[in-house]
Order: structure tokens, then C-alpha cells, then sequence
């Protein structure tokens, strides 16, 4: 008796145990990812959900234009089995971490598919010159077949500045993990499908408000030029004060111009930027008498409990904050304090 009880015992735990290893996610750990930076952080969550283990290079507030990967990311990408990156050249610092970290993982290009704005004659030379001084400062040039490094100055590289763009860089995210871990595809497909939908609901509701704008009041003055692609989609002109780089440095004879030609719309109003330095676009508010808008988020999200805390809570935030500012009754009493 003892004997059957024995076995008994054994086929119970041995049935016990397999019925808890056949339950989906009882033992399988998250496949480790990396994203490059706080945007593509975001979406990578909201895609790959409980099935992922993130860790975000460029973290909410940093700036990827002056960024200095360390020993720990090295670390992080060499156990990782995805690495998903903007492309267009915004991660020039992506060569030489990929060397230090020997990844050998699935490298995916968010940005693959997009149909990138080219830069003007002016701006591409800032830039140019921006990317040779960075590429000096940090002792590389860039290397051509990476996906981070510098491209030859004509590319705006920030396309996730669109919904449309948006719905791409979900779509890729989504197929990477879904190679990369393919006992859970159908779950990234679906989590990626509904994440388009919001991106689309939020597209329309951005596009009738700013539609009540008229066009030729649609001018704002940034910092730096970072929202091509938003004003592409809604019909703004972003006046920058710097090039395509935070880092950039305006000359006096750019501020001239941009005083005169905001104080010629009559219009214009003047935003700060999350990670650049707000007195260039304090003193063009105050030579010009433009309305000052709150901050826009471009190249980071802010903290996890604010309201752009997130990819789509940074698209509400600046559209909320462009279309406050530019709503006909601000910029008359703009105009009204500029003429006085």
C-alpha cells in the first residue's frame, strides 16, 4: 500500500508540474530589449508589454545630441536579445557603443519605411557643421551601414514627430519582437494594432482643432529644429532659432532674421524647448512682443506622472500647447503688446 501511495504521490507531482509549465508565461522570463532613447522606450512597453525586459539608453530628459554611452550600456546591450533604434542618423553614438558591447542581437530600425524630410541649403550646412563638431569632440566619424551613425547633414531625423510615422515605427517595433520572440507574436501584433488605432484617433483630433487655425497664423518660433515632421502634417512653420542640434549655437545675425521675421507675420509664437536653453527664446519673445507658449517635448518624454510622460501624452501635450498659443484671441492680444 505504501508502495502505491508512493507512486501516487510522484504522478501527482509530476502532473502538478507540468501542468504549471504548460500555462503560458509560467517559467518563460522577458526577453531582454533595449531601446535607444525615451520615445522609442514608451513604444516598445506599450508593444511588448509583460513580454519584455526594457532598458532605455537615453533616459526621460537626456539629450540625445550630446549623449556619452557608459560601461553599463555597453553591459545592458550585450545581454540583449533586440536593440530597436531611430535610424536617420540620430544615434551617432550608436557605432562605437555596438563596438564595445559585441550585441548580436536583432538590430531594428524604427524609422525603416518613412519618407524622411530633407533639410533646406541653410539648414543642411548647420548641421553639417554641428555633426563635424560632435564627431571631433567624441574622436569618430560616422560609418556608413549603421543605423546610428551621421548621415551627410540633408536628413530632419525626427520622423516619431508624426502619428503618421508613428503607426510606421509601431508596426516595425512590433515585427522585430515578433521575430525575435515568435511564441508571442500574435501578442505584439495585437498590442501594436490597438496602439495604431489611438495614433489615428489622436491624428484626426489634432487635425480638425488645427484646422480652425488659419494658415498663414501657423508660425512658431522654437528652439531648435525638431518638429519638420509635426508641421509637415498640420501646416506649421517652425521657425528655428538653432539648427537641427540642440547644441547648436545661434549667430547674431540669426536672431536678426528671426526677430524680423516674426515681428513681419505679426503671428508668431515663441515656445521653449524641454532640453535646450530657453533665454534665445525668451529674448525673441521679448523683442517682438510674440506669445510665449509653455514647453514642447521634441527628443524626450518628461517624468513617467506628467502629462507627457508618454509617446501619445507628448503628441497631446504639444498639440494642446501650439493650439492654445495660436488661437486667434492670443495672438491679438500679442499684437496689441507688441504695438504699445
Amino acid at each position: 500500500m505504501r508502495g502505491c501511495r508512493l507512486l501516487a504521490t510522484v504522478l501527482f507531482s509530476v502532473l502538478t508540474a507540468a501542468a504549471w509549465a504548460a500555462q503560458p508565461g509560467a517559467t518563460a522570463k522577458p526577453m531582454p530589449v533595449v531601446a535607444s532613447f525615451s520615445v522609442l522606450g514608451d513604444m516598445v512597453a506599450e508593444i511588448g508589454g509583460d513580454h519584455v525586459q526594457l532598458t532605455t539608453i537615453i533616459g526621460l530628459g537626456g539629450d540625445a545630441h550630446s549623449f556619452e554611452p557608459t560601461p553599463e550600456h555597453a553591459r545592458a546591450l550585450s545581454e540583449a536579445r533586440v536593440l530597436v533604434v531611430n535610424g536617420l542618423g540620430f544615434e551617432a553614438w550608436l557605432p562605437r557603443l555596438l563596438a564595445s558591447s559585441n550585441f548580436k542581437g536583432l538590430q531594428v530600425v524604427a524609422s525603416q519605411g518613412i519618407e524622411p524630410l530633407r533639410l533646406g541649403r541653410g539648414e543642411q550646412a548647420a548641421v553639417q557643421a554641428n555633426g563635424n563638431q560632435a564627431d571631433h569632440a567624441h574622436g569618430q566619424g560616422g560609418k556608413p551601414g549603421v543605423a546610428g551613425s551621421r548621415h551627410a547633414g540633408d536628413i530632419d531625423p525626427h520622423a516619431w514627430q508624426s502619428l503618421t510615422n508613428g503607426m510606421i515605427y509601431a508596426r516595425n517595433i512590433a515585427s522585430g519582437l515578433a521575430k525575435a520572440d515568435p511564441d508571442n507574436a500574435a501578442d505584439y501584433l495585437a498590442r501594436a494594432n490597438r496602439y495604431i488605432d489611438e495614433m489615428k484617433k489622436l491624428d484626426a483630433e489634432v487635425r480638425q482643432a488645427l484646422g480652425q487655425i488659419a494658415k498663414d497664423k501657423r508660425k512658431v518660433v522654437v528652439p531648435h529644429d525638431s518638429l519638420g515632421y509635426f508641421g509637415r502634417d498640420y501646416g506649421i512653420e517652425f521657425i528655428p532659432i538653432m539648427g537641427i542640434s540642440s547644441q547648436a549655437e545661434a549667430s547674431a545675425r540669426n536672431m536678426a532674421a528671426i526677430v524680423k521675421q516674426v515681428r513681419a507675420v505679426g503671428g508668431a509664437a515663441v515656445f521653449l524647448e524641454g532640453s535646450a536653453n530657453p533665454k534665445l527664446a525668451e529674448q525673441i519673445a521679448r523683442e517682438t512682443g510674440a506669445a510665449v507658449g509653455g514647453v514642447l517635448y521634441a527628443d524626450t518624454l518628461s517624468e513617467p506622472d506628467q502629462p507627457a510622460g508618454t509617446y501619445l501624452g507628448m503628441f497631446k501635450w504639444n498639440a494642446g500647447q501650439l493650439i492654445y498659443a495660436l488661437r486667434p484671441a492670443r495672438i491679438g492680444s500679442a499684437a496689441s503688446r507688441r504695438d504699445k
